[in-house]
């Protein structure tokens, strides 16, 4: 009989020290002559990064770049596309010094030079590899000189000393990506935008072709513009054509460029994002399968499938498979390769044969599930996708996880309280790939909900833009009526909810502290506390992202004031706690340490736990497993309940 115990005080398997142990991420999956590849971050090596291959026909996994290598660059602050693979050969980015390497056999040789000084250098990503010309065609970002950073488009000799950090082939635009070569090497294609915009805002499809010096022609813009925001090009296997991502019709929509008439046609017009926000390089939501056949994932109302796309007929033909959440879609010929996961299944390495319909895991980001002696999965709760009213007259839409636990049972008329998860970019979305961070609340009798607040992806371009001018109105106001809702349906204890979240995710929680008294408490990981500070001292990627969001800067003063947490933190009711990491660069320390001075001053319980080495975003496995622990001892003491096992405590001043 499961025993009878408040909510929040049951005891679960799923504990902080088994998530990091026995978790990796996920990331950047590639196809190489019949084998897969992919991108593994490990918390048990210090959050190294490792390109790993299996085949499809059952090989153990091999780990190919040696210690101390970290496939990493930090190009855009986010990175993404740090590595490639042809005919064997990797050429990849490592974290430690931003050069380049060439590695196939032996040990890595460095195709560019040192930096000068750690921070003054050259960083690399979303390569391609010029056969005709022996050389690697990718996005630089110089930081060399003085002042902000320069981005280009540039080529690295692959038989190169190491040296020379590229020739310039394309420039004069503030950001570059996606460099796509056509199948004869002739033509380059590539995405290109300017401040204030960022790519999901408007970008535009560069086409040039290839001289026999190298160089590049006058560029030709097919697509695109300052309010069009174009992803992922690609050419067709013949070269004939362009495909690429738009959503000019609100949705991010296929469509196809002919090569020699320059005409553009839609390939099929659907209320569904085939897109992404280009957060990371490297992204692929499609790949051809085939010269008039596409293999794609789209998204609609925040869950994912995989389909095939008839590009003459635009016949869309779903294929049955258990992820919901699919992502870096590569194909070679019927070869298929993905990520994906779903509730009850995690982030996955996922071979597909589209002839036969099969499919294969090669890799989970976690082994726990298939241990028997722990019985993880008995303990996995359900997710239901909610959409709510919200301000307007308008719908909001999450992710609800009801607590559960077969060995446990809350008093009769008890309800569970509720953390609230507020995801970051903010133009992000929730994901619906098994979390074990939200089982471990779950398990333990906290409800979870992840919301889509308005300004998420997933849902096209005029649900994105509804926090343009609105960061901290629009997003609180969903979470807290995502909230009233469930409580409105008896599923949660709406006067028992705190809020959480990283990065923009923990603006929100900082704004809804500040400018609400609603939630009972919350959890900053990295996050916003001076949103004018952010817009002078961030990286150049997000240097501008507030215009959108909030106004101009400095124009727009006023607004940047009466939105920022750390000029109102006198209204603070409620304990807080606040997690940052000492490196980050996107969100500075001083965000989180101008927070605590007003929290001291005033007296309100708060908590600061700084991780020294760790930037935006924790990656080793002792800070992930404090923070965890931290913000459930925090939680518990919010709610007044003693969490079940043995877990470090934290330490609140003043103490409650």
């Amino acid at each position: 009989m499961p025993k009878i115990a408040p909510y929040g005080s049951w005891k679960s398997p799923i504990t902080s020290e088994l998530i990091v142990a026995q978790s990796v991420s996920l990331t950047d999956v590639r196809l190489d002559g019949g084998s897969v590849y992919w991108l593994e971050g490990r918390p048990q090596e210090q959050g190294r990064n490792v390109i790993v291959r299996a085949g499809t026909a059952g090989e153990t996994p091999r780990d190919l770049t040696p210690a101390p290598f970290n496939v990493r660059t930090r190009v855009h602050e986010y990175g993404g596309g740090a590595w490639l693979i042809a005919d064997g050969a990797i050429v990849f980015s490592n974290f430690a010094d931003g050069r380049l390497y060439r590695h196939s056999d032996g040990a890595p040789q460095p195709l560019t030079p040192a930096p000068p000084t750690p921070a003054r250098g050259w960083r690399f990503a979303d390569g391609v590899i010029d056969k005709p010309r022996n050389r690697w065609i990718g996005v630089r970002e110089d930081h060399s000189g003085d002042g902000e950073a320069v981005n280009t488009i540039v080529a690295i000799d692959l038989q190169g000393a190491g040296v020379e950090p590229g020739r310039i082939l394309a420039q004069g635009h503030d950001f570059f990506s996606s460099p796509r070569l056509s199948p004869d090497g002739s033509r380059l294609l590539w995405l290109a935008w300017d401040h204030p915009n960022m790519p999901w805002n408007g970008t535009t499809l560069y086409l040039a072709a290839i001289g026999a010096d190298g160089a590049l022609s006058t560029p030709e813009a097919i697509a695109g513009g300052v309010a069009e925001s174009i992803f992922q090009p690609e050419w067709s296997p013949d070269g004939t054509a362009i495909v690429f991502v738009s959503d000019r019709s609100g949705w991010w929509n296929f469509y196809a460029h002919d090569a020699g008439t320059r005409a553009t046609r839609a390939l099929l017009a659907m209320e569904a994002e085939f897109g992404v926000a280009q957060w990371v390089f490297g992204m692929a939501t499609y790949a051809f399968a085939g010269p008039d056949r596409i293999v794609c994932t789209y998204s609609t109302n925040g869950l994912g499938r995989l389909s095939i796309l008839d590009i003459k007929s635009g016949a869309l033909t779903p294929i049955a498979l258990p992820f919901t959440d699919i992502s870096t879609v590569r194909a070679d010929g019927a070869m298929v390769a993905f990520l994906g996961g779903s509730p009850r299944i995690p982030g996955s390495v996922v071979a597909l044969d589209l002839r036969s319909g099969q499919h294969r895991i090669l890799k989970s980001s976690t082994e726990i599930l298939e241990r028997a002696d722990l019985r993880i999965a008995d303990y996995l709760t359900t997710v239901e996708p909610i959409e709510f009213p919200t301000q307007n007259g308008k719908t909001a839409f999450g992710l609800f996880y009801p607590p559960f636990n077969p060995d446990a049972a809350a008093p009769a008329g008890e309800k569970p309280p509720l953390l609230v998860k507020v995801h970051g970019g903010p133009t992000s979305s929730a994901s619906s790939t098994l979390s074990l961070r939200n089982q471990f609340w779950t398990s333990r009798g906290i409800a979870v909900l992840d919301v889509n607040y308005g300004g998420s992806t997933g849902f096209g371009r005029a649900y994105r833009e509804r926090l343009y001018g609105n960061w901290g109105v629009v997003d609180v106001e969903d979470c807290i009526n995502g909230v009233k809702f469930l409580g409105a349906q008896g599923k949660v204890d709406e006067n028992r909810a705190v809020i959480t979240g990283g990065s923009a995710g923990g603006y929100t929680t900082l704004a809804a502290l500040a400018f609400h008294d609603f939630f009972q408490g919350g959890a900053s990981h990295y996050g916003v506390s001076d949103i004018a500070a952010l817009a002078r001292d961030t990286h150049k990627f997000e240097s501008r992202y507030l215009d959108s969001m909030i106004g101009p800067y400095p124009e727009r003063q006023d607004l940047y004031r009466a939105r920022s947490p750390v000029h109102f933190a006198d209204r603070l009711e409620r304990p807080l706690l606040l997690l940052q990491g000492l490196d980050d660069k996107v969100v500075l320390p001083s965000q989180a340490e101008s927070m605590v001075a007003v929290l001291e001053q005033k007296g309100i319980p708060h908590a600061y736990l700084a991780f020294e080495g760790e930037g935006h975003g924790f990656r080793k496995q002792e800070n992930v497993r404090r923070s965890l622990e931290a913000t459930l001892s925090f939680v518990g003491q919010v709610f007044g309940f003693t969490p079940a096992g043995e877990l470090e405590s934290l330490e609140l001043t003043p103490a409650r």
